[in-house]
């Protein structure tokens, strides 16, 4: 976030997970720096491209196998810039053989704490002074459906669990009922065991002492 004073106020390791330090706009990325999305490291290292004179591409991503989003995102130099589409086209295949290796690689911690794991300064090509600024490539919206769609992912995969989990509580409690069921049945038919024996010696009594 930009404030009056030409500042930069980002999130960084040095100054504690709950905490904003203001870092100068100027500033180039740097090992441990911390942002609070994937989108805002992004946009920061356009701005710092734009600054320093080369496009940014995005050069490799990695996913969470348990909910497919994005872990980690490399990105980079996309080599020589030029306005002349035919010199372009001979610097993409010059790229091809020696690709540029400034790069800055991001890693999502947690939610909300993307860190930089990695940062290479240096380009193997001629930066240029002034470049047009572009529509930046990570738009919110996007943003905000991915981590919904990610997020319903995980939803729908608690809900199959609470449900396995309901079936199962179910049959058990189902099970127990039954096994109650049977002893009472038990109890039942011992009762009326001994009721039937009680009144077979009553009556046996009645008639010893009818007799006498």
């Amino acid at each position: 976030m930009l404030v009056d004073d030409g500042t930069r106020r980002l999130q960084t390791s040095g100054c504690g997970d709950t905490s904003l330090c203001e870092v100068e706009q100027g500033q180039e990325p740097y090992e441990d720096m911390v942002f609070e999305s994937e989108g805002a490291a992004r946009a920061y290292y356009d701005e710092y491209a734009l600054r320093t004179g080369f496009v940014t591409r995005v050069l490799s991503s990695r996913k969470s196998e348990r909910d497919g989003s994005i872990i980690s995102r490399g990105l980079g130099c996309r080599g020589i810039y030029s306005h002349n589409s035919a010199k372009v086209s001979s610097q993409k295949r010059d790229r091809r053989r020696e690709a540029c290796t400034a790069m800055m690689l991001i890693k999502r911690e947690k939610p909300g704490r993307w860190v930089v794991r990695k940062f290479a300064r240096d380009h193997n090509h001629p930066l240029v002074d002034s470049l047009p600024r572009r529509r930046p490539t990570f738009d919110e919206k996007d943003k905000r459906i991915q981590e919904l769609t990610a997020e319903l992912r995980v939803k729908k995969r608690l809900s199959a669990a609470y449900k396995e989990q309901l079936l199962s509580l179910m049959k058990d409690v189902e099970n127990h009922n039954e096994h109650l069921s049977t002893k009472v049945q038990v109890v039942r038919n011992n009762l009326k065991e001994l009721e039937a024996r009680r009144q077979e010696l009553v009556n046996h009594n009645s008639r010893t002492y009818g007799k006498g």
